[in-house]
């Protein structure tokens, strides 16, 4: 019993005597960091970006090659003005002219290239959606819209030379005019290098910077749809793991084509100036003469030449990519939460 200077008493309970015995020893995982064997937000959206990109990669890569192949036959000889048809035509074509494998070129770049770009993407990308809403508050689209700008300005200008070589190796054909003959993807890099220089490896990099007003669009667009269709304004990353698979496959379709008939011209540019072709290396590195002379040579038509095969292509890859990254993300954060976290400590009796 204590006695305050008011002489007040109070009863103090026995406390009993603990050994060292009776010390619970500490957990393996609670001599580190709480957070040490975990993965953290950035990791989980960079695996899961990377896992996506490839998975989309791999399943389009047919009507990738079909639709490269269609935006850079206008540069070509006469001979080959009309040498691919349509996008069924195209691939008829180059089974028939390369087989099964021709169906495939560039398939290692895409490997390659779509796992850094959407691992630096979708990262980038959560990163600025936290970031830009405390710069722009109530400005939804235009903070997302700015999200998807920063975030292909940084995996654009990373993997671009991935990009290049994907190209040229898509555009090597049995009956390719162009003098280089590339073996694969070291080959045609050394070559490249070589013979070029750096600066071929960017290439193609302004019509890309501007294609960025294609993620402005697509992306925003695509977020204000989830919301849509979920039919509740919460945008919190465990609300999304109830959107329908339904659902979430026509947000991401209808973004995409949104997108892609507003900005396709870009991708024509891009390729042409990427591929090696006889025209005078000034109007072909530039982006203004070689859009001054794509349109005398071939008209309007042409900058949207490969459009259909496009979509084709673009479509199904935006739906597989964005439908597994949500997955695979929620996939991995329940992973995260239930087995790397340490189980709760058993809570002991009171003795008698």
């Amino acid at each position: 019993m204590l006695e305050d200077g008011n002489n007040h008493e109070y009863l103090v309970p026995d406390v009993p005597c603990i050994s060292s015995s009776d010390v619970i020893e500490p957990r393996r995982s609670e001599l580190v960091d709480n957070d040490g064997g975990r993965l953290g937000d950035t990791q989980i959206v960079a695996i899961s970006g990377a896992i996506a990109g490839f998975l989309s990669g791999v399943a389009v890569c047919p009507l990738d090659v079909a639709k490269t192949r269609l935006q850079a036959q206008g540069m070509q000889t006469q001979n080959e003005n009309k040498y691919y048809r349509g996008m069924f035509g195209t691939l008829r074509t180059i089974y028939r002219d390369e087989g099964p494998r021709g169906m495939y070129k560039g398939l290692v770049p895409i490997v390659l290239g779509y796992f850094p770009t959407w691992m630096i993407y979708f990262s980038v990308y959560e990163f600025c959606k936290d970031l830009y809403p405390v710069l722009l508050p109530d400005y939804d689209f235009i903070s997302h819209s700015c999200s998807a700008i920063s975030a292909g300005a940084v995996s654009t200008f990373c993997t671009n030379p991935i990009w290049v070589l994907k190209t040229r190796l898509m555009l090597q054909t049995h009956v390719s005019t162009n003098p280089t003959h590339y073996k694969g993807t070291w080959d045609a890099f050394r070559k490249i290098w070589r013979q070029e220089g750096i600066k071929s490896f960017y290439a193609g990099l302004v019509p890309s910077l501007l294609g960025l007003f294609h993620v402005a669009i697509h992306f925003p667009v695509y977020e204000r749809l989830k919301m849509t269709f979920k039919c509740y304004g919460d945008s919190d990353l465990r609300s999304e793991r109830t959107l329908h698979l339904g659902r979430l496959i026509l947000a991401s379709c209808c973004s995409k084509m949104v997108a892609s008939l507003i900005t396709y011209p870009h991708e024509i540019l891009r390729t042409r100036m990427q591929l090696k072709s006889s025209l005078p290396h000034t109007v072909q590195k530039r982006l203004f003469p070689l859009i001054k002379n794509t349109y005398q040579r071939e008209g309007f038509r042409a900058f949207y030449s490969g459009f259909a095969t496009n979509l084709f292509r673009t479509v199904p890859a935006s739906a597989i990519t964005l439908v597994s990254f949500e997955y695979v993300r929620d996939h991995i954060t329940s992973l995260n939460d239930n087995i790397l976290s340490p189980p709760p400590l058993p809570r002991e009796s009171s003795p008698n």
